[in-house]
């Protein structure tokens, strides 16, 4: 049985401090202060508020009428109601500002950890969040067909 040591040396301990002045630097950064704005403004937004909790609702009926499909008998009126909630949610200002900015720190999170991999190994594949940009896809093509919305 042999027994599994951790050598932690000087150099390591550097880097992790690096990191640590890095992690602060981030949520110091302007972007992010803008993301915790926007989601306190949203979180305290009585209407706001109401609208997310609708949507939840909806969504939980939506799920129901899943399990059944297009048998449903209310499968109709509930994916109506949960388009129709969901769109008056997006479009309360305070809401669509949260996702705008929720996008900008996920991308700013996207650039760093990609600027860090490619200083380490240039070919390396970088996992990122651009579901939400038409046409993007990290690696340049996904392999399946358009699915991920890039153009493969």
């Amino acid at each position: 049985m042999g027994v599994s040591c951790v050598i932690i040396t000087m150099e390591h301990v550097a880097i992790l401090d690096k990191t640590e002045s890095l992690a602060k630097m981030i949520v110091q950064s302007e972007v992010m202060h803008e993301y915790r704005q926007a989601y306190e403004a949203m979180k305290n937004d009585e209407t706001a508020q109401k609208l997310i909790r609708e949507f939840e609702e909806a969504k939980e009926l939506y799920e129901q009428v899943q399990r059944f499909g297009r048998y449903h008998p209310d499968y109709t009126e509930i994916m109506k109601k949960v388009r129709a909630v969901k769109r008056e949610m997006d479009m309360h200002p305070l809401v669509y500002n949260f996702k705008l900015k929720e996008r900008e720190s996920q991308r700013f999170l996207d650039d760093i950890s990609e600027l860090i991999a490619r200083s380490v190994i240039q070919q390396i594949i970088v996992p990122r969040d651009d579901r939400h940009e038409p046409g993007a896809c990290s690696s340049g093509g996904c392999g399946t067909g358009g699915a991920c919305s890039c153009s493969a």
